[in-house]
């Protein structure tokens, strides 16, 4: 049979259309696919998320050290920028102020806080890191200044003893209206003893104002200082080293603090630490331990030392200025104090006085030795 007389009915035709391709399954077994297929782009999404939480929550963590350890009022931006600056200008950079020097140091400590962050900051989201790190940062320092509201009070209690205990949860009665408080806070230069001199800081009289510019009581050994030598028990007061331990190691060591700058008080110390160490006692990990501080620092210091302040004052949220004082000059000249000391003889003081320090404070974490105090 010839092509031409083939029957119409016997030649293959295309199908009409795709549907008839289709193998027949029940809704049911459609419906079960679709939900496969939509559950499985919801995990990749949640898996991206995840990833995403976990570099949020690391980057928060890791900024919690800023604000302790390299800089309790500049941006992270403006270390960057000053550090950029001197590497665009090289040698040619002579001239630098003391503004642009502590800017330089901060992004020198930041690097020693945060080891990564140089040599990855060119690969990072700028806006992203930038804004993670000082949500840490900036949290760190609100639950610091939370702890420390009602240690300090019990701190006080306990030592001083006023006649109307301070209460750990209120703040409006502290500052210069309470006499314990107004005596740790008053000005080294100016006796709180003294009604005019009590009257006139609280009136802020002429010749009373409080500001940053000179060291208040709280800094010094036994509250008081020398006034033919301002630099004598400078920095080695109980309640500052209580403070530094309840932020860096923990509250309960602040209560080791017993008496000011006592050498046998800090040996005694150590030599309990010792044995804890020696024993395996488990100790919980601090944040001095999780920020790996292997020495105290100038910048660390000072940031206690405006936590403490701000804990004595009266004011209950926390803020850069308190009346006539300004905690960032104040923080400033705490910093400068230790890392710009004018001559051979200071820095070896100061080197004298921080090592003071990290033997009082971080004696277990550098060596498992009995530390000396000479």
């Amino acid at each position: 049979m010839s092509l031409s007389e083939a029957s119409v009915e016997d030649i293959p035709h295309p199908p009409e259309s795709s549907q008839s391709l289709a193998v027949v399954t029940s809704e049911s077994a459609r419906q079960k696919w679709k939900i496969a297929a939509l559950e499985e782009k919801l995990q990749i999404l949640e898996s991206g998320h995840a990833v995403k939480q976990r570099e949020t929550n690391y980057y928060v963590s890791k900024g919690r050290a800023i604000r302790r350890t390299v800089t309790l009022f500049d941006n992270i931006e403006d270390l960057i920028c000053e550090n950029d600056r001197r590497c665009d200008l090289g040698n040619e950079d002579e001239n630098t102020t003391d503004e642009q020097d502590r800017l330089q140091t901060g992004y020198i400590a930041l690097n020693h806080a945060l080891p990564w962050f140089h040599p990855r900051a060119s690969d990072l989201e700028y806006d992203d890191y930038s804004y993670m790190l000082k949500k840490g940062a900036d949290a760190a320092r609100g639950d610091d200044t939370s702890k420390l509201k009602s240690l300090v009070a019990d701190w006080i209690n306990r030592e001083l003893k006023p006649d109307s205990p301070i209460d750990p949860e209120d703040k409006h009665y502290r500052g210069f209206i309470n006499d314990t408080c107004g005596r740790l806070l008053c000005l080294t230069e100016l006796d709180w003893n003294s009604p005019t001199i009590r009257a006139g800081i609280r009136d802020r009289a002429d010749g009373y104002v409080v500001t940053e510019m000179s060291w208040p009581a709280f800094l010094y050994e036994k509250y008081t200082a020398n006034q033919d030598n301002l630099e004598q028990g400078l920095f080695k007061s109980t309640l500052l080293l209580q403070a530094f331990k309840a932020i860096f190691t923990s509250p309960s060591s602040a209560r080791e603090v017993t008496a000011d700058g006592d050498a046998a008080d800090v040996i005694e110390t150590n030599r309990r630490a010792k044995k804890d160490f020696n024993s395996c006692k488990k100790v919980k990990t601090h944040v001095a331990q999780i920020i790996k501080m292997h020495a105290v620092t100038a910048r660390s210091i000072a940031y206690v030392a405006c936590q403490l302040r701000f804990a004595l004052s009266s004011v209950s949220s926390w803020r850069s200025v308190d009346g006539d004082f300004d905690y960032i000059p104040f923080w400033q000249n705490i910093v400068d104090f230790f890392e710009r000391p004018p001559g051979r003889a200071a820095q070896q003081r100061v080197t004298r006085l921080l090592a003071w320090w990290t033997s009082c404070i971080l004696y277990i974490l550098n060596s498992p030795q009995l530390i000396s105090v000479s």
